[in-house]
């Protein structure tokens, strides 16, 4: 965000984050619009992901050890996985997140080799799709209530994420975004501009 700070010469604050071994669209606010972050909570997010279905990490990606090694599913079977996990679910928090179990963050606590039993949490799968299936790893697009964990979808699938990008955050789209070194003024929404998006967003089915 330091580029933008040189641009704007103003304050920055980013809406939601993305694990670290993730890329793609990540909301940036500057000067007075850093007030719209609240009105951005909440917004559904888009993700493409690759799976690895031959083993499970001790985090859910591949920064963790490998904790269990197995034959991937038939495509009939990954079939039967994925519907299970559409619509309202509800999957553990991964043990390499940020939640704070007693104080303390949980991944802290990972780190430590502690084992906790991880908070339930509540979410919304809108589309779980496959794009490829190459009998050991799949390509999912992934839309989700904001909250959800694609870490958890990918181990309740038997296996981690390989990779992950966040594609959307409601109406936003990463096709029109531009990466941090690249930003120039030209590229500022107006305030009014992005609580149109929003408005519009809410307001309409996901799809």
């Amino acid at each position: 965000m330091a580029q933008i700070r040189r641009v704007t010469g103003a304050r920055t604050g980013h809406a939601g984050t993305l694990d670290p071994f993730a890329t793609g669209l990540l909301l940036v606010l500057s000067g007075t619009a850093t007030k719209l972050a609240s009105c951005l909570v909440g917004l559904d997010k888009r993700y493409r992901t690759e799976i690895d279905l031959t083993c499970r990490t001790s985090t859910g990606d591949p920064e963790g050890e490998v904790v269990e090694r197995h034959a991937p599913p038939g495509e009939d079977e990954l079939g039967k996985r994925l519907e299970r996990l559409r619509g309202e679910i509800e999957l553990p928090i991964p043990a390499a997140s940020a939640v704070k179990i007693g104080g303390e963050r949980a991944y802290r606590l990972a780190r430590r080799g502690v084992e906790v039993e991880m908070p339930v949490r509540r979410s919304r799968v809108h589309a779980l799709d496959v794009i490829a299936y190459t009998g050991e790893l799949v390509t999912l697009d992934v839309l989700v209530s904001s909250g959800t964990y694609v870490r958890s979808l990918a181990i309740a699938l038997g296996g981690h994420c390989a990779s992950l990008r966040r594609t959307e955050v409601g109406p936003f789209s990463v096709d029109d975004a531009v990466a941090p070194k690249a930003f120039t003024a030209e590229w500022l929404l107006s305030e009014a501009h992005v609580l149109e998006r929003v408005e519009a967003a809410r307001a309409a089915p996901p799809t």
